[in-house]
């Protein structure tokens, strides 16, 4: 018998403007130890049919249809019923642990409690319990973090926090809501080789809800893909990656950029105009263009730093020093897009809002197309400000609520060529908006009438609209869908061949920075690790911190990921403000020498790569 059996099951909310039918008639089983992946886009159901379960909708949502637990109903249970169930039998995973924890309450304060509720042992039991979890989740220091605030915690601390929690009372079934969303990809490796062991070690079922098909192939057995709020198709893994047999699903798996792949090719978009038969069906038109690196540098930055001055910790001590940017060197051709990763906290954003001096650098020298601008006033920034513009990560908070599109999109217009009169301001919006795939009827709404891809679309037509040399992209894509994603990297690069346009792209998706860029920087705590081609640094990375990035990154392919060796990178970034000596990467790497303590590695050129790293052209054994 399986272990959870839901039939017919339908989610509703009762909203002023009518009724929301959010999940339709949903099927699916179970089994013991089984680990299911629901996948979808924004809005297609997943969360609210895993909520309802549990008894956790909003007050104007109901569910009706059946849900099976090992011989008990869940719905329409009543609510004292189902709270013993909650917690004890059924743990759950929130996406976004800051928000889940109660920032008034120690974390062990806040584990105590399920055990108190469920258990009723005692508060010594307790606290020995939740050291026991703790330090099961990989938490260092467990007896002294247990007292801890949820605040004093990293982001990939607190999800463990959150799976500590939700196995306090070994449960059956554990549902994770988007375990990984807002991780590191070296932080997302180490959670799911977590949830991995849990699984071995406790045999318990998972759920788990994402939009990362990559994650789903490494670690789930079945799929079930939903799409408005319906099943689209379910199967085995392999079944659904392999053979797809819904026009959805091939969609959304074309629509996935991968770090295996690099052929400069269009992602199949869904959404627009066309259906998603259409989008898995089109033709797959290459857009890549070539830089011109005989011509001088676009940008350049040599030994650019930006320190920030911290209080004292105490009264008489010494200010602090937080060395976000520490002698950054970079070069920027035409037509060229540079992709910059690395783990958040290594200072990518810092170096962007320097470059755009949104910042005032520290030390170093900033050049844009031949003039020096590191110490530009304010008026002599206004002509270089036409030529760099930026697209920022979070499309709608980028936006001013009480503008219209139009008028969003025309203030550059208005600022740098004041002379323009209405009719020319209104000509070249409507054709800007165009050109990022809206229309003119557009012009008069407002940002909250869009949605989060539509906001992006505005983002850059904003950006665009001076016709810029240079487009800073920070995290551009992060936000959203995988499908919306696709339709943002295809535009940015289709602009860019239409424009000739400089990127500098910033992200944390390695595959989506190997798919648009022509070379790629690796940061790490606001230095330069390493520097080169796309194909070159994924195919033969030289730095460690570069290997264990592309390691860590998931492949949306049951095989591959079976095959793969996994080795997440081990302990979180160091402070900025006391970073290790030497070599800052050598706390966490694997192949550190006495010389890394004592000496901080310069950028040096091997096989055509830039490698900050003593080691990076010693001979290795294989797998070393």
């Amino acid at each position: 018998m399986a272990l959870l059996e839901v039939e017919k099951l339908n989610v509703r909310f009762h909203t002023p403007d009518g009724e929301v039918h959010a999940v339709r008639d949903l099927g699916f089983s179970l089994e013991r130890g089984e680990t299911l992946g629901i996948v979808g886009e924004s809005g297609s159901g997943k969360s609210q049919s895993m909520m309802s379960l549990i008894g956790l909708l909003s007050a104007n949502g109901r569910a009706s249809g059946s849900a099976n637990f090992d011989g008990t109903e869940l719905l329409g249970l009543p609510a004292e019923a189902l709270r013993r169930i909650r917690g004890r039998r059924v743990g759950m995973i929130f996406q976004d642990p800051m928000t889940s924890l109660n920032p008034y309450m120690t974390v062990f304060q806040q584990m105590a409690q399920v055990l108190q509720h469920h258990e009723g042992i005692g508060r010594k039991a307790a606290r020995a319990r939740c050291i026991e979890l703790l330090d099961a989740v990989h938490i260092p220091a467990a007896g002294k973090r247990v007292d801890m605030y949820p605040h004093e915690f990293s982001g990939g601390m607190r999800q463990r926090v959150m799976i500590a929690s939700a196995l306090l009372c070994r449960p059956d079934l554990l549902i994770a809501d988007e375990p990984t969303t807002a991780l590191d990809v070296t932080v997302q490796a180490q959670i799911l080789e977590l949830m991995r062991e849990v699984r071995r070690e406790t045999g318990a079922s998972i759920i788990l809800i994402t939009h990362d098909l990559g994650v789903v192939a490494g670690l789930c057995d079945r799929v079930l893909v939903m799409h408005r709020g319906e099943e689209q198709e379910s199967g085995p893994v392999d079944d659904i990656f392999y053979r797809p047999q819904h026009p959805y699903t091939r969609a959304l798996l074309a629509a996935v950029p991968r770090l295996d792949r690099a052929d400069g090719r269009r992602l199949a978009a869904l959404g627009g105009s066309g259906s998603a038969a259409e989008a898995a069906a089109a033709p797959v038109q290459v857009v890549r263009t070539a830089p011109d690196r005989a011509a001088p540098p676009l940008l350049e930055t040599r030994d650019l730093k930006v320190h920030f001055k911290l209080a004292p910790e105490r009264l008489f001590a010494p200010a602090r020093v937080l060395k976000a940017v520490d002698g950054v060197d970079l070069a920027l051709h035409p037509g060229e897009t540079l992709g910059v990763v690395g783990e958040s906290g290594c200072g990518k954003s810092t170096l962007a809002r320097a470059i755009l001096r949104l910042v005032e650098p520290t030390a170093g020298h900033v050049t844009l197309l031949g003039d020096e601008i590191t110490a530009a006033g304010k008026k002599a920034m206004r002509p270089h400000r036409r030529d760099m513009q930026v697209v920022f990560q979070d499309p709608l908070a980028s936006l001013n609520p009480r503008m219209t599109v139009g008028t969003i999109v025309a203030e550059p217009l208005q600022t740098h060529f004041p002379g323009l009169g209405r009719a020319e301001i209104r000509r070249r919006v409507g054709a800007m908006l165009e050109r990022v795939g809206l229309g003119p009827e557009h012009i008069n709404r407002y940002p909250h009438e869009f949605s989060g891809g539509q906001c992006q679309r505005i983002g850059i037509a904003r950006a665009l609209v001076l016709e810029p040399k240079l487009v800073i992209c920070d995290e551009p894509v992060s936000a959203l869908d995988v499908s919306i994603q696709a339709q943002i990297v295809n535009l940015l690069m289709d602009l860019q061949a239409e424009m000739n346009l400089s990127l500098v792209f910033i992200a944390h998706d390695l595959a989506v920075v190997r798919h648009i860029s022509h070379r790629i920087m690796v940061m790490y705590l606001g230095r330069v690790a390493e520097i080169a081609d796309r194909d070159a640094l994924y195919e033969r990375p030289l730095h460690p911190y570069t290997q264990a990035l592309i390691r860590a990154v998931p492949i949306p392919d049951p095989e591959l990921e079976r095959a793969k060796a996994f080795a997440p990178l081990e302990g979180d970034l160091p402070s900025p403000v006391n970073p290790p000596s030497g070599c800052a990467f050598r706390t966490r790497c694997p192949i550190a020498t006495p010389r890394c303590a004592v000496e901080t590695p310069e950028l040096r050129r091997i096989d055509g790569h830039l490698v900050a790293c003593h080691e990076a052209d010693r001979p290795r054994a294989p797998g070393d």
